[in-house]
């Protein structure tokens, strides 16, 4: 037996697989899962999922969103998320850089919640290709 995951964007599906092992990047960290995990409702922070399927493990950037676990379905629902297919890894890095210089020279509260949230998911991004890479 195996995990359902269907994850879902306000504007499509983006993943509903079958897979061995699931970590998601919860508000409060790292979660990890497999069959048989008890009913959980779990807020999702901007971060990299991993998804292992027949031993190879499978990223897709989050970009928060909340997911409920319940009888080995898994189902996530995401303000939008990111296939690695999708992530060109030299705008990722320069979209790192720009971020991080933004953060630095931000004045007012707003442009530092911008620049933040620019940075995590420039991160998350990175920590993707990351993942596919190792």
């Amino acid at each position: 037996m195996t995990l359902k995951i269907c994850v879902i964007a306000p504007d499509r599906t983006v993943w509903d697989i079958n897979a061995e092992e699931v970590i998601l990047p919860s508000s409060t960290g790292q979660l990890g899962m497999l069959k048989g995990h008890i009913p959980l409702l779990t807020a999702l922070d901007i971060g990299v999922m991993r998804v292992r399927i027949e031993k190879e493990w499978k990223p897709l950037v989050l970009l928060g969103g909340f997911a409920e676990i319940k009888k080995n379905k898994i189902t996530i629902l995401v303000n939008g998320a990111e296939q690695i297919s999708d992530i060109n890894p030299d705008t990722a890095q320069n979209t790192l850089e720009e971020s991080t210089k933004m953060l630095a020279e931000a004045k007012t509260n707003k442009e530092k919640i911008e620049a933040t949230q620019n940075l995590r998911k420039a991160r998350a991004r990175i920590q993707a290709i990351n993942v596919l890479n190792n």
